[in-house]
């Protein structure tokens, strides 16, 4: 067991389909908050990826080793290439599966943390305020938890 072991794809026994991790997975929901108003950063996947050509926040499988925040900031520099001193973790939510879960990492962000098109499974990025974040195409995977993360993403902002 080790590094870069959670690759794979799990048969979810909720929802009856597959999902990418086999420990699991989670992402970094990225909250700019310098701005006079809040905005997220969406990810764009590259349209070879599972969801690809929808909007979601950078993220992927959990190897053995990695809690969710680990994983989720280090999927967020692979994907994105943010700054991992700049990320202040406020939250982190789970939709439970029974056996497989994707973790949201709600995190504090000040500037635009140098975000880019950090590999080959983004084809772009964008700072949305909150409130549009809908008016998206976005991952079933968002689609379905944006009801429950917008108004934690929320709370964090005090």
């Amino acid at each position: 067991m080790g590094f870069r072991d959670g690759d794979g794809w799990v048969f979810c026994q909720r929802c009856n389909s597959r999902h990418w991790g086999v420990y699991g997975a989670a992402g970094l929901l990225m909250v700019r908050t310098d701005l006079p108003e809040p905005h997220v950063l969406l990810q764009l996947r590259a349209v070879w990826t599972h969801g690809g050509g929808t909007w979601s926040i950078p993220g992927g499988a959990l190897d053995s080793h990695e809690d969710p925040v680990e994983a989720a900031v280090r999927e967020a520099w692979e994907e994105v290439g943010v700054d991992v001193n700049a990320v202040e973790v406020k939250d982190v939510f789970l939709d439970d599966h029974l056996n497989w879960g994707y973790y949201t990492v709600i995190a504090h962000v000040t500037g635009d943390v140098l975000v880019d098109e950090g590999n080959y499974e983004s084809d772009a990025v964008a700072w949305v305020p909150i409130p549009e974040v809908e008016s998206y195409p976005l991952h079933a995977g968002l689609a379905n938890s944006w009801p429950e993360l917008r108004p934690r993403v929320t709370a964090t902002l005090g």
